[in-house]
């Protein structure tokens, strides 16, 4: 019964979010400075993270088809295509869950345990709609383009890994990138990440949001969201893959 309660609550939570906006222009500022608090912020370890990704994805694809019947730009174009089907969507998704969703969990668990939320529904102000939809907003618009930034930087860092190591040539890898590619895969990547960021940012805000207590109980917030969002990316990452590619 727990879980049908809390899924209740999100849900009429969720409501309270899309209610009509007060004054659009504060609601456009404050999603400006999400998108540069949650999305720029995250680009330096989307970035490390994804050139390690494909360097090892290059490697072991190297030495798993390490027989003369393989043709060499298999290499290429396993690695593009574990990045563009899974990582750089679903690896993504869970790094910014630890990322964004422990902050999003903890400055509005902050809020709420320091009674700055009941300070602004006194003020009449739409508390949910106020602290979470330009989070939101912020989240959809700009994970794509992590996601899309992430494909590149680990195709490069694959080629990096593949050509320091000498398992390939600059040649077999390319036309292993370019051979038999599917643009539906790149739709399919983004349209998993924007779901992945709409769990992230309202699951994290769901906890922070009804923390009670102290810095203690936000600290147990922040770790709730950043769970329980890893388990709903992972869950919804084998429904929109038997939805999108079946």
């Amino acid at each position: 019964m727990g879980l049908f309660y809390h899924i209740g609550k999100y849900f009429l939570l969720l409501f309270r979010v899309f209610a009509k906006p007060e004054k659009f222009k504060i609601y456009y500022r404050e999603t400006i400075k999400e998108i540069d608090k949650l999305g720029l912020n995250s680009i330096w370890i989307v970035a490390v993270i994804s050139v390690f990704m494909g360097a090892v994805i290059t490697i072991q694809t190297a030495y798993n088809t390490d027989n003369p019947m393989y043709p060499k730009y298999l290499i290429g174009l396993t690695a593009r295509d574990t990045l563009l089907l899974e990582f750089s969507s679903t690896i993504i998704a869970l790094i910014l869950a630890g990322k964004i969703g422990s902050n999003i969990a903890s400055e509005i668990g902050t809020m709420r345990v320091t009674e700055q939320i009941d300070a602004l529904e006194i003020m009449g102000v739409n508390s949910a709609s106020y602290l979470i939809l330009p989070r939101i907003i912020a989240s959809v618009i700009f994970t794509p383009f992590l996601t899309l930034m992430s494909m590149i930087i680990g195709i490069f860092g694959g080629w990096i890994a593949g050509i320091s190591t000498g398992v390939m040539t600059t040649q077999d890898y390319v036309y292993g990138i370019q051979y038999a590619f599917i643009p539906y895969y790149i739709v399919y990547a983004l349209i998993k990440i924007v779901v992945f960021a709409f769990l992230i940012t309202t699951i994290s805000a769901y906890h922070g949001y009804y923390t009670s207590g102290g810095s203690l109980e936000v600290g147990k917030s922040s770790t709730k969201a950043v769970v329980h969002s890893s388990i709903f990316i992972l869950l919804f990452n084998v429904i929109l893959t038997q939805l999108l590619l079946s």
